[in-house]
């Protein structure tokens, strides 16, 4: 385990921000961030391998993100949360909400997948071509290196093995008491179908559909992204 790079922003009940791959705490979330700090302490994290939180080992990934995660709250003596996770964030979230749930005040995903679909093959492959198609644009590749203390790549090298997706993880929401805000967009079926899964698998989830948004909502839709994820806070606040 490790004590993640973080920053903090803001006063009152916490609420951490999980980034998607090859982000950062400073570089996703920016809306959402720069709204919910005025009401709540917002902090943000650098998950291993990413941005300042050096790491190249990645044999173990979600499990030991999750730990980090555990580590760096304990480190910070911050008992209880809202966590926040998108896209790797937001598997990285699930998995420490199952394997950590009583830090939890509430859990918001989006992003994510509950099982390996028929065209699972497939869809990687057009992943696998996408992240070729990076590796070969300078300017990009100029970015990244700036924005990560590791070496960024080797997220691209571990995404080759068609079972990197932890779907052991995702089938279920087992152990979770929090109550879980999904948010997909509807350009992504096989997310929209995981947010039905997920909601007859818990009594406590909401889900909303973010039309004309795929898969990374939050980056896409961020006004009714944060709008939906304000009204989730406050309807918990108020039970």
């Amino acid at each position: 385990m490790m004590i993640l790079y973080n920053e903090a922003a803001g006063e009152g009940e916490p609420i951490v921000f999980l980034h998607s791959g090859l982000q950062t705490g400073n570089t996703d979330f920016v809306k959402q961030r720069e709204t919910i700090k005025n009401l709540m302490k917002v902090i943000t994290l650098d998950l291993r391998g990413h941005g300042k939180s050096l790491s190249n080992n990645l044999n173990n990934f979600f499990e030991d993100a999750a730990d980090d995660l555990k580590e760096t709250m304990e480190e910070l003596e911050i008992e209880k949360f809202h966590l926040v996770g998108s896209s790797l964030g937001g598997l990285v979230g699930l998995i420490f909400a199952k394997k950590y749930p009583y830090f939890l005040i509430s859990l918001t995903l989006s992003g994510i997948t509950a099982d390996r679909q028929d065209n699972w093959k497939e869809l990687h492959g057009e992943d696998i071509r996408a992240q070729e198609n990076l590796l070969h644009d300078t300017e990009i590749i100029k970015v990244l290196n700036q924005m990560h203390d590791s070496d960024w790549k080797q997220f691209i090298y571990k995404g080759r093995d068609e079972d990197w997706y932890p779907f052991e993880h995702t089938g279920d929401l087992e152990g979770i008491k929090a109550p879980i805000l999904f948010m997909v967009g509807e350009g992504n079926k096989a997310e929209v179908e995981s947010a039905s899964k997920y909601q007859r698998l818990h009594d406590n989830v909401h889900v909303c559909v973010i039309p004309f948004a795929s898969h990374l909502v939050h980056e896409q839709k961020p006004d009714v992204y944060t709008e939906v994820l304000m009204e989730f806070l406050n309807v918990i606040k108020e039970q």
